[in-house]
């Protein structure tokens, strides 16, 4: 979510190669998740990493140095899982449900991210759907267009990282993947999903009226949204995630073996 006036920020579209792999790998982890043959899975790794390699320039590009570390980190961690499944020629149960979990994740968040219409659609929705929200709290905002928001003469972009489809895919993948009852995975999957976009419009909705009625001051767009809605986010996060690992206790497990086999991947385990 962005104050305006400011200038847009400028998406980058990924090279021909550079998004043909990220499909390959994506396919790759898949297909490994499904077939259990460990060099698929070693080979989807590596093409994840080569994608997460040519994201820095980006974020070097437009300042953001935050994400351009943390596009190095998921890159060196794909890399490191790489080798030690092609190490070792075969994957636990652990890196089973990683690369499931890692392909079903990128297979929901990468289309909105890359394809245009499907990213414009939801941002549309998401400004959309919180302007009547605010409407129905007799907050006087306008969609001045397609994903601006104004109050006051006050406005708000709306971007993909305001829709929540981060979260939204990462919640499905580690759900979707995790070997459980289906009826438990049903419920965690359609309360985890509903109350984290649910919770993403009440922000949205919460820093733009802050914003464009100065709840704050000239500072109520920094005290709003980097403040108050980012750290009630982390504390919504981390009650969603307790929800589902109390519902599936086998996806805590995982979780453990996985972080268990990285820090010592040579050790002999089924």
């Amino acid at each position: 979510m962005l104050n305006k006036p400011v200038v847009f920020l400028i998406q980058m579209s990924p090279l021909w190669p550079i998004s043909n792999i990220l499909w390959l790998s994506l396919i790759l982890l898949l297909a490994s998740a499904l077939t259990r043959i460990s060099n698929l899975a070693g080979l989807g790794w590596m093409f994840f990493g080569i994608y997460w390699m040519g994201q820095p320039g980006y974020y070097l590009s437009i300042e953001d140095y935050f994400n351009a570390g943390l596009a190095i980190a998921a890159g060196l961690l794909c890399f490191y899982m790489a080798g030690i499944i092609l190490w070792k020629r075969r994957q636990t149960k652990a890196f089973e449900w990683a690369s499931y979990a890692a392909a079903v994740c990128g297979i929901v968040y990468f289309p909105f991210a890359e394809v245009e219409i499907l990213k414009d659609w939801l941002i549309s929705q998401t400004a959309l759907i919180t302007v009547h929200l605010l409407w129905a709290f007799s907050v006087p905002v306008s969609l001045q267009s397609w994903n601006v928001m104004a109050l006051n003469g006050r406005t708000v972009e709306i971007i993909l990282a305001c829709t929540a489809i981060e979260s939204i895919s990462l919640f499905i993948g580690v759900i979707i993947s995790v070997g459980a009852p289906p009826i438990r995975k049903f419920t965690a999957l359609a309360v985890s999903t509903f109350v984290i976009y649910s919770l993403n419009v009440v922000r949205n909705a919460f820093v733009m009226a802050a914003y464009g009625q100065g709840w704050f001051g000239d500072d109520s767009f920094m005290v709003a949204h980097n403040l108050i809605a980012k750290a009630g986010s982390t504390v919504a996060l981390l009650a969603i995630a307790y929800f589902v690992f109390t519902l599936l206790p086998e996806l805590l497990n995982l979780m453990e073996s996985l972080g268990s086999e990285l820090k010592n991947p040579w050790r002999d385990r089924s």
